[in-house]
C-alpha cells in the first residue's frame, strides 16, 4: 500500500511539473507573438493575410473582451488571482488518469491565457491584440485570448457532453 501511494504521489508530482512547464511554454509563445507585433506592427498599417477576411492589426486593449471594463487594472489583477486559484484547485481535484487529461489541459490553457494578458497589463499597462477577422468584424484578439476561449469552451463541452455524471462521483470529495 505504501509503495502504491508513493508511486501515485510521484505520478502526481510529474503531472504538476508537466502542467507548470506547459503553462510557461504557452506564455512564452503568447509573449513572443506580442513581441513580434510590437516590433513589426505598432505604428504601421495592418498586415493583410486574406483581403477583407483576416489581417494582423495592432491594438492596445485597456479593457476586456469587446472593450468591457476599460482601465480597470485592479479588477483584472484580482480576476487573474481568482482564475488561478480556481484552475489550480480544479486541476488538483481532477484524477491524474489519461481519461481526465483533456480537463487538465483546459486548466493549463486557462491559466496560461490569464497570465499572458496579465503580463501585458503589468509590463505595458494594456494588452496587445492583433488578430482581426475583418469579414465578420470580430473584435481584435491575441494568442492568450485563444487559450482562454478554446479551453473554456472545450471544458464546458467535455463536462456537459463527454463525461457522464458517474465520472464525477467522488470527484470533489477527496
Amino acid at each position: 500500500m505504501k509503495k502504491e501511494k508513493s508511486v501515485f504521489l510521484c505520478n502526481r508530482k510529474f503531472h504538476y511539473l508537466a502542467a507548470i512547464c506547459g503553462i510557461f511554454v504557452l506564455i512564452i509563445l503568447d509573449q513572443f507573438t506580442k513581441y513580434l507585433v510590437l516590433e513589426n506592427l505598432k505604428g504601421n498599417p495592418p498586415f493583410v493575410l486574406l483581403e477583407n477576411i483576416f489581417q494582423l492589426e495592432y491594438l492596445e486593449n485597456r479593457g476586456a473582451a469587446f472593450g468591457l471594463f476599460q482601465n480597470q487594472r485592479v479588477f483584472f489583477f484580482l480576476s487573474v488571482i481568482v482564475i488561478n486559484i480556481a484552475a489550480v484547485w480544479f486541476y488538483g481535484k481532477v484524477p491524474m488518469t489519461r481519461r481526465y487529461l483533456p480537463l487538465r489541459l483546459c486548466a493549463v490553457g486557462i491559466i496560461a491565457g490569464a497570465w499572458g494578458n496579465c503580463i501585458d497589463r503589468i509590463r505595458l499597462d494594456y494588452v496587445v491584440d492583433f488578430l482581426y477577422f475583418k469579414l465578420i468584424d470580430f473584435p481584435i484578439f491575441n494568442v492568450a485570448d485563444i487559450y482562454v476561449t478554446v479551453s473554456t469552451f472545450t471544458m464546458a463541452y467535455l463536462i456537459c457532453f463527454y463525461y457522464k455524471e458517474e465520472d464525477f462521483e467522488g470527484f470533489f470529495h477527496r
